[in-house]
């Protein structure tokens, strides 16, 4: 695995898998913010609601949230090959249903379930992290992750184009439905291509099944505390539909009910794979430090989780700001999406080279300027230093992104699926608190608070320890291998 060059030309061994996984990270971003361009004549179209446009933006990111968690443990317990093939042909079919859609309520559920192709992205993450040596994994996940971010921007510049040169009221519907078709054609390319590990490579599997395993008490109670805020975001979305009538108080009530028991069940599932750890102490070679996920968690939050906020929000923003028109909303928009293709990238390449957490630093001070400066932009503004604004704080938060999944895979290998699994749910968790509070404040006060929350983050990276050395992984045979993560 490490004698074979990093060659971004070559599409054989482990070239060919990172590129085939980041054009399924690329269709599954197409088909997550397929709607987003084309929310002006969604609007229109469906005759909707200011607020029901912001309630399907909402939709669009919760079930993500379980789903990245969920499809972590699938991919650990399955592999990628399976999981990724199987995510991109189901969730062909949301796709479908909201291009074919004549209600609201429908629109809402069919935006719901396509959160489900979000999760995507913790199985690229984990196939990745098998194919590419620990010297050359923050480039690759970079490139993994930004070239297949880059997704959202292709939707914002072509779907427009594509729903104006079928016309009509109904030229969004072919734009979505298309998209829809390139999942699902693309989901038999990657499993007809693409293997689990180089050949010879052992696929370390969880010792126990359905929920993470940790290494010490204190680990075990940090761990559920930090299953809290994604059971609580899912109970903010309720209440926000709750809002809009939508939901009725009783059945808000029983979500609320049913959130707070799958809660306990979580907790004592999580118990159950951990009670090892209250009878005797895990080997010291064996640990792993699960602070060390709690930091990437808060990082993620306010780094891909304002990405996915503000990507949603951005082509509506520019257009009443600015007076602009869908197509060039979308187009002017994907700017902020654009610099993907070099900042994830980079960010995970200035890691591998300059160490984790001072680049985490460095990013996430930047990401606070970046919001502060945005939150100043007005109609007065100047068209084009907006843009270059949007693109200067995009690129904090992306090469953030980078950085921050440059440092997953090295903390527990057999948990990779898992720990990238959480750390995307907390971006989620992000993007629907952000969102929430997009549709009660102002534009300004939004962007202020996303900057508060990378404080928060920059605060919570003191605590981060660089990861260096080795880590131990067991096979199913019981035989100790030494990965290293330096």
């Amino acid at each position: 695995m490490g004698q074979e060059k990093f060659n971004i030309l070559s599409f054989s061994g482990k070239m060919k898998t990172l590129h085939l996984s980041w054009m399924a990270f690329f269709i599954t971003f197409v088909v997550w913010f397929n709607a987003a361009p084309l929310m002006l004549a969604i609007k229109d179209s469906m005759g909707l609601t200011t607020e029901e446009v912001k309630t399907l933006l909402i939709l669009n990111v919760a079930l993500t949230i379980p789903a990245r968690v969920i499809i972590g443990m699938l991919t650990d317990k399955y592999g990628p090959r399976i999981v990724y093939s199987t995510l991109l042909a189901v969730c062909s079919i949301p796709c479908f249903m909201f291009a074919l859609a004549t209600t609201f309520e429908q629109l809402a559920i069919a935006r719901f379930m396509m959160g489900l192709i979000g999760a995507g992205f913790v199985v690229g993450i984990r196939i990745v992290s098998e194919w590419f040596p620990a010297n050359e994994l923050g480039t690759a996940e970079g490139i993994y992750g930004g070239w297949g971010n880059f997704g959202s921007a292709a939707a914002a510049f072509t779907l427009p184009t594509v729903a104006l040169l079928f016309g009509g009221e109904d030229g969004w519907r072919y734009a979505i439905a298309i998209t829809g078709f390139m999942s699902l054609a693309f989901s038999v390319v990657y499993y007809f291509n693409v293997t689990d590990t180089p050949k010879g490579a052992t696929y370390f599997r969880p010792k126990k099944g359905g929920a993470m395993e940790v290494t010490s008490k204190g680990d075990f109670y940090l761990l559920l505390f930090m299953k809290l805020p994604m059971y609580l975001t899912l109970g903010l979305l309720a209440w926000k539909l709750l809002q809009i009538d939508m939901f009725t108080e009783t059945t808000t009530n029983a979500i609320y009910a049913g959130l707070g028991l799958l809660y306990v069940l979580d907790c004592w599932k999580t118990y159950q794979v951990n009670s090892d750890i209250f009878i005797k102490e895990v080997p010291e070679i064996e640990r792993y430090k699960f602070k060390q996920v709690a930091v990437l968690n808060v990082l993620y939050f306010s780094t891909f989780g304002s990405e996915l906020a503000v990507v949603s929000m951005l082509p509506l923003f520019f257009a009443e700001t600015f007076g602009l028109g869908m197509a060039e909303a979308g187009m002017v928009a994907a700017s902020y999406a654009f610099m993907n293709l070099m900042s994830r990238p980079g960010g995970g390449w200035i890691s591998d080279r300059f160490g984790r957490k001072k680049t985490l630093l460095i990013l996430t001070a930047g990401l606070a300027v970046g919001y502060y400066a945005m939150s100043q932009i007005t109609g007065e503004w100047s068209l084009v230093v907006a843009i270059a604004t949007a693109m200067a704080c995009s690129f904090f938060v992306q090469a953030g992104e980078g950085a921050v999944f440059a440092a997953v895979p090295l903390i527990k290998r057999r948990l990779t699926g898992q720990i990238a699994g959480m750390t995307g749910a907390y971006g989620n968790v992000g993007a629907v608190f952000y969102l929430t509070l997009y549709s009660i404040v102002s534009t300004q006060v939004f962007f202020y608070a996303i900057a508060i929350t990378a404080i928060v983050g920059f605060i919570a990276l003191l605590l981060m320890e660089e990861p260096k050395g080795h880590i131990a992984e067991v096979d199913e045979d019981g035989k100790v291998t030494l990965i290293n993560v330096s």
